[in-house]
């Protein structure tokens, strides 16, 4: 397997100085949690736009604690799952509202107790919410890391476990954005851009067999 390389990180964040995931750590805890939880087995764009709806209406954990279960429904629908997806909004709500006195919890396990919270979301929330170090691994950040040869996984879990090895922690608040943005715009799962890629030098472009 590649080792871990820092250049790769300099020349992304070189890459991507103004981005969408900046001004997503710009919101409120909550916001970042209930954003993350809609973006599970979902696009970004529909996770986007779902997200937007919700908070337009409700805008903060009081009521979106007492809304009517249609009206989150019929407002994430973008989102998909949202019958389920719905339900554990509200769950999670009230269980912050009188566990946590409406705070979102910043420690990793008291998030993962929360319904529908896993290390992903979890780590989301310490990243972008609490500047904390940790490495929330998504589709993309997975993907990438397999194809630079940093790691040999079958599973997001596996990824962050053994990215959290090899990579020094001062850098772990960055991964998530970095390789989610190149994700979207050059590495994409199918047809890469390899032919545009920053860090193609760099990359084993392993279980690729179609690039452009």
């Amino acid at each position: 397997m590649a080792k871990f390389s820092n250049k790769i990180i300099e020349i992304l964040k070189e890459t991507n100085k103004k981005s969408m995931l900046g001004e997503f750590s710009k919101k409120n805890p909550y916001y970042i949690l209930i954003s993350t939880i809609l973006s599970q087995r979902n696009k970004d764009e529909s996770t986007v736009q779902a997200t937007k709806n919700l908070f337009k209406k409700y805008d903060n954990i009081n009521q979106i604690a007492n809304a009517p279960l249609g009206d989150i429904k019929r407002l994430i629908k973008k989102s998909g799952f949202y019958n389920v997806k719905a339900k554990r909004i509200k769950e999670v709500s009230r269980i912050i509202l009188n566990r946590y006195n409406g705070k979102v919890p910043s420690d990793i396990d008291k998030l993962i107790e929360l319904p529908g919270v896993g290390r992903k979301t979890a780590n989301c929330v310490l990243v972008y919410a609490y500047k904390k170090p940790a490495i929330p691994c998504d589709t993309h950040v997975h993907k990438i890391s397999n194809r630079l040869g940093w790691v040999k996984t079958k599973t997001p879990e596996q990824t962050e476990i053994e990215l959290m090895k090899i990579v020094p922690k001062k850098y772990w608040i960055d991964i998530n954005e970095l390789f989610v943005l190149h994700g979207q715009n050059t590495c994409r799962h199918i047809s890469p851009f390899c032919g545009k890629c920053k860090i193609i030098k760099y990359c084993k472009k392993i279980g690729v067999e179609k690039f452009r």
